[in-house]
């Protein structure tokens, strides 16, 4: 005889093993319900009793918490890093996340060259680009976001 807390965390029992095996099938208990053995002075999960082992089911293993507060603050980044590839010497990639100065800093350096820079520029947005489209959005969120890296 065994006594039980339940999934509500009330106790339940004294009740037998096979009443067990039912709540544990009908999903009122899992590997992690506390049982009390009769005779016994400490709780323990169902999992670490051995009459148990083969009626428990394994615990699935837990879910990364979605972050959708950084899927939502990365927002931009997949703007940015296609303006960056294929605008970069515009420094459009650059205002789309906020950066004004260097944004400026790279489309004064193309029209005051007259487009003789454009290569280097242009180059500077391209591998922008690629990193910000590389990073994961928790990463992109620290690096860019709050981090305020402007270059590379």
């Amino acid at each position: 005889m065994y006594k039980i807390i339940g999934a509500d965390g009330r106790q339940y029992g004294p009740a037998g093993a096979d009443q067990i095996r039912r709540w544990l099938a009908e999903n009122r208990l899992n590997a992690h319900s506390l049982a009390l053995p009769e005779g016994a002075t400490e709780w323990k999960p169902l999992h670490t009793l051995p009459e148990f082992a083969s009626d428990v089911k394994p615990a699935p293993p837990p879910m990364a918490a979605p972050a959708p507060a950084a899927a939502a603050r990365a927002a931009n980044k997949i703007p940015a890093g296609v303006c960056g590839i294929l605008l970069g010497a515009l420094g459009i990639h650059k205002f789309i996340l906020g950066y004004t100065g260097a944004g400026l800093i790279l489309l004064l350096v193309t029209v005051l060259t007259c487009g003789l820079a454009w290569p280097l520029t242009n180059l500077i947005g391209l591998i922008e680009g690629i990193i910000y489209l590389c990073k994961t959005d928790e990463e992109f969120v620290r690096v860019y976001v709050d981090g305020r890296r402007e270059w590379f």
